[in-house]
């Protein structure tokens, strides 16, 4: 029960950022629109290192799935960072009066599970509008890991930051640094096996793979879903820590004062 109203309070919070849902009901197929249209169709070679070999895309292709994913990453990363910060204050009363740490945990990530994969799958539908991938369950698999890494970020970030300005900026430039230096057309050494380290590389190679081949990269989206759950964790961790400090609640639901709290009754 506690996991029930715990996960209907943060798909409620989802859904009432307004701007995030403009930004993926209208910025998504707008990027994806001019991506497509606008970039040069000149042929780009990416090292796809699932399949050990170089293969050539038209560089709007290219243009467009880095774009999606970096779109993807911005959005869930800003939604769950904007969620998890605005609810904190809510979040330590509620284990303050008793309520399980465990439950509100929960809830935060399978809010993170379905935003990632509704937004995954309308970007996939709007990039077969222009294209046909290989591998459509591929692509949309993709962009659910790359994300579900950012939402974890934004969880991340939250829960060590204090401010929200400062958490944005961060998601905005770590995101852009990570996916645009994997994109050949901007930088010439995209190939270069000290990007393998960035967070959504399992995720970009994984959609250049469903776009020209008939191949299931399995331990390149294993590695997005290993950061996933690596930005998860630092965030939960911080978020018990926090609430620990403060209220001394354990994840029982049963209430136990700190020697501080003890002193100030």
């Amino acid at each position: 029960m506690c996991f029930g109203t715990a996960l209907r309070f943060a798909l409620l919070e989802q859904l009432r950022n307004r701007l995030a849902l403009v930004l993926v009901v209208f910025f998504v197929p707008l990027w994806l629109s001019l991506a497509y249209n606008v970039t040069a169709q000149t042929p780009v070679r990416f090292f796809v290192r699932a399949a050990d070999r170089s293969m050539t895309l038209d560089g709007n292709v290219l243009t467009q799935l880095s774009g999606a994913l970096h779109a993807l990453a911005l959005i869930v990363g800003f939604m769950m960072f904007l969620a998890t910060s605005q609810s904190a204050d809510f979040d330590h009363r509620l284990v303050m009066a008793g309520y399980p740490r465990l439950c509100l945990v929960l809830a935060k990530y399978t809010a993170l599970l379905a935003t990632a994969a509704a937004v995954a799958a309308y970007a996939t539908a709007w990039v077969r509008a222009f294209w046909q991938p290989e591998e459509t369950g591929l692509l949309a698999a993709a962009l659910f890991v790359g994300a579900l890494i950012y939402g974890g970020v934004g969880i991340m970030l939250a829960a060590v930051l204090r401010s929200e300005l400062a958490g944005m900026f961060l998601v905005i430039m770590v995101s852009f640094i990570d996916v645009g230096v994997q994109n050949p057309i901007a930088n010439p050494v995209a190939d270069s096996p000290a990007l393998r380290y960035l967070p959504t590389y399992g995720a970009m190679q994984s959609a250049v793979t469903a776009a020209g081949l008939h191949l299931l990269p399995w331990r390149f989206l294993a590695l997005g879903l290993c950061w996933a759950v690596g930005t998860a964790a630092v965030g939960t961790g911080a978020f018990a820590v926090r609430t620990r400090r403060r209220t001394g609640v354990d994840d029982t639901g049963t209430r136990h004062r700190t020697p501080a709290a003890r002193r100030n009754v």
